[in-house]
């Protein structure tokens, strides 16, 4: 643990043990802190678990002013607000589940009350009412987390990120930039500080070893009957990640079989379920959660014991993260990769299939600006829900082609796929406010509920509104199922349109649709990330198939730690542990045969047993000690050697 040294400025260690009740920082948070409040623009690079909140959190909590934080992760953003919220300290959310008029009094809150912490999608970076908002709020800290997704040549990049860049010209002068990401290799590391105009690069990096985790590679064609065996003999909760969402159904019906309780998850569930099982596993009443790698990005839970990926990953980056969710309470805990003879082969498959050629990606344009009906020369500026599993299934495509061609549209300025996401509720009236009334005053609760959401709600007669079913709700009397009924019947009599909530990603059309003839994709940008996916795949290959170097040697190098020692704890390293042992067990008993046979001719004096067997002193010492030991030798008052009869 690091203590703060004397230094003059804000009391960091009161801060921290009245806040949080801690008494010393981890590794890297007070230099990270002090980097911070000294104004400079910072990326820290810290491992899953290391504490990254705290680093924007004291800061500004050490002064006057708002963070604006970053993140893409809804999830993580509730978790947040609701942890600040509990030490009374004011913090708000801005995301898509949010209705416009919930949105706009949490930037008035920021722009004018006491809020502190400001949680922000990087889609909303973009919206004429968060730009209007931001310049009249005081922010003292920018923090962008998971910043790696701002890296076109990262494993994970999201073009909205690019906002963010933006979002420094509307700030104030010397609000520095905080960058926090769990992995960064050194190139992309480089990009990110770039990226987000830092004015001279500032890289603070945590170590990346994790001395409490044990990696291990298990070479099998039975994965399942591997599992229970990890399963049965790791106590504590654990992870195993799946590829497929129906891969997640099955193994854990199966874990379910053998009286393990196991639970699916992916992001086809609704939130209601999805929210349901991620209590019932962090509370512990399932044991195993069987998902995708929509699991684990902000999800608080210190005591996994093990995280098991049934295949290898795209990438050593997604790998390290989603295995580093073992074992953060620093208990010994195991992360696992299963691998079967014929995966390497699928896997260079699927990098076929998910890097289409140009052609390919031309006819996805055409066919995903059909699904949504924009026509040539329409569609700018919009955005429209995407089902990317419906759209698939109709077109007969793999989907990770599918999302690949969009990355690349991405890069190219054509549209933007955001990640699934929840939607408010939609209404727009279909018909006048006179033929309304007409109906209304026919049927009294109706007319009740609908003089409640023309209250709640301005312009729902001229364009679709977002609306929130639980104020309704509240403001109506009726329970939220009561309410979503209502709105289907003023939909079945066609008194209003209804889109209900749910949870999809959305295409935002950056520029009207083009003839597929005129779609240009830069070359550079094709080529060079076919290559850098190429080049994922291959290290991710050469770390399931390396049986030498310590498995945390290989993966700190590739984040560019300099130097990486052995862990001690992963498979190879015990592996060797155990060889060492073995072959000093079989030296030691070849020295005593060769001493016993050396004094079958009669005593002799030690110095001269260590020169006719040609041993180094202390070897000839503990074999001596094991033969007076079993009493096979005694040693005479003359000091010489002699064998017992």
């Amino acid at each position: 643990m690091e203590t703060p040294p004397s230094s003059s400025g804000p009391d960091l260690l009161a801060l921290l043990r009245k806040y949080w009740g801690y008494d010393a920082f981890r590794p890297m948070q007070e230099r990270i802190v002090r980097s911070v409040l000294a104004g400079r623009d910072t990326l820290a690079l810290m491992p899953t678990g290391g504490g990254k909140s705290i680093t924007y959190q004291l800061p500004t909590l050490a002064g006057e002013g708002l963070c604006i934080v970053v993140t893409p992760l809804i999830a993580l953003m509730k978790d947040q607000v609701d942890r600040l919220r509990a030490r009374r300290i004011p913090a708000v959310a801005i995301h898509s589940g949010l209705s416009a008029r919930q949105i706009d009094i949490a930037l008035d809150n920021c722009a004018y009350g006491d809020v502190r912490f400001l949680y922000i999608a990087p889609e909303r970076l973009a919206t004429e009412a968060f730009r209007l908002r931001v310049q009249r709020m005081n922010v003292r800290l920018l923090a962008v987390d998971e910043a790696h997704c701002i890296s076109q040549w990262g494993y994970d990049f999201r073009p909205a990120y690019l906002r963010i860049a933006e979002l420094r010209e509307l700030l104030p002068e010397g609000v520095p930039v905080l960058a926090l990401t769990a992995s960064a290799t050194p190139a992309v590391a480089e990009d990110i500080m770039r990226q987000l105009k830092f004015e001279t690069p500032h890289l603070l990096r945590s170590g990346f070893a994790r001395p409490n985790l044990s990696y291990s590679v298990r070479h099998v064609e039975d994965k399942e009957g591997q599992l229970l065996r990890i399963v049965r003999n790791v106590a504590g909760s654990g992870i195993v990640y799946m590829r497929t969402r129906e891969g997640t159904h099955q193994l854990a019906e199966r874990l379910c079989a053998e009286g393990i309780a196991a639970a699916a998850y992916h992001g086809g569930l609704g939130h209601a379920e999805r929210s349901a099982r991620q209590e019932e596993w962090l509370a512990g009443k399932v044991r195993v959660m069987v998902a995708t790698n929509a699991f684990g990005m902000g999800i608080d839970k210190p005591d996994v014991r093990f995280v098991v990926h049934y295949a290898p990953c795209d990438s050593l980056e997604s790998y390290y993260q989603e295995a580093g969710r073992a074992g953060r309470d620093g208990m010994r805990s195991y992360a696992v990769l299963l691998v079967a003879p014929d995966d390497e082969q699928r896997i260079l498959r699927r990098f076929d299939r998910e890097f289409p050629p140009l052609e390919q990606v031309r006819t996805i344009y055409e066919k995903v600006c059909s699904y949504l009906r924009i026509g040539i020369g329409d569609g700018a500026d919009t955005a429209s829900l995407f089902n990317i599993h419906d759209f698939c299934a109709r077109e007969r495509l793999y989907p990770g082609t599918v999302q690949s061609a969009l990355r690349l549209l991405q890069q190219n300025g054509y549209m933007t796929l955001t990640d699934e996401q929840e939607h408010p509720a939609r209404v727009m009236f279909c018909v006048s406010r006179d033929d309304l009334y007409k109906i209304r005053i026919q049927r009294d609760e109706l007319d009740h509920f609908i003089r409640t959401l023309l209250r709640l709600y301005n312009g729902v007669f001229t364009e679709f509104r977002p609306i929130d079913e639980g104020e309704l709700a509240l403001w109506s009397g009726y329970t939220p199922d009561r309410v979503r009924e209502l709105l289907k019947r003023l939909w079945q009599l066609r008194l209003i349109r209804y889109i209900p909530s749910n949870r999809s990603p959305l295409i935002y059309m950056n520029e009207e649709r083009l003839p597929t003839a005129d779609l240009y994709i830069a070359p550079e940008t094709y080529h060079r990330r076919r290559e850098l996916m190429r080049e994922r795949f291959e290290r991710m290959l050469a770390y399931a198939a390396n049986e030498e170097r310590c498995r945390s040697e290989v993966l700190e190098e590739y984040f560019g730690v300099e130097h990486p020692q052995p862990c001690g704890v992963c498979d190879l390293c015990l592996a060797r542990r155990r060889a060492a042992r073995r072959h000093a067990e079989h030296t030691d008993t070849a020295l005593r045969e060769h001493l016993l046979r050396l004094l079958d001719g009669g005593e002799i004096p030690l110095h001269e047993a260590a020169e006719r067997l040609g041993c180094a002193p202390d070897a000839l010492s503990a074999a001596v000690d094991a033969l007076l030991a079993g009493h096979e030798a005694e040693l005479l008052p003359n000091g010489k050697l002699r064998r017992r009869r």
